[in-house]
């Protein structure tokens, strides 16, 4: 990726960012942080990784893109999709194009959010 392209998905406001982190979620633990109960946090996996878009209301109970908070839902991101069933791991079948934009996605929530952890047995990293 060339320098403009990496510029292409900087956030507009500087995002501080903590150092990545390398702690196991469960796929259970990543579904109860879907934005439903105040005292978690929300979380979004991306090709396995975890990350935590909780200051984004978008990911919260009445926000666009609540339907990703708590899964991973690279197949969803990769497709462009708001699908509830869409919303899962696997994507090593999608052609070049989707898994492109998959990595674009990757890019653009690895700019503006916290990496938590990695789903635990995770195979699609």
């Amino acid at each position: 990726m060339t320098g403009t392209e990496s510029g292409r998905f900087a956030p507009k406001v500087p995002v501080q960012l903590a150092p990545p982190k390398e702690d196991l979620i469960t796929v259970e633990e990543l579904s109860k942080c879907d934005g439903s109960d105040p005292n978690l946090p929300i979380y979004v996996a991306i090709k396995g990784v975890v990350f935590d878009v909780s200051r984004n209301s978008a990911y919260g109970p009445d926000g666009q893109y609540k339907v990703f908070a708590g899964k991973d839902a690279s197949r969803a991101l990769a497709c462009s999709s708001l699908k509830a069933e869409q919303c899962r791991p696997e994507w090593y079948d999608l052609e070049e194009k989707d898994k492109k934009v998959l990595d674009e996605w990757f890019t653009f929530f690895s700019k503006r959010y916290n990496i938590v952890g990695k789903v635990k047995h995770a195979k699609n990293l």
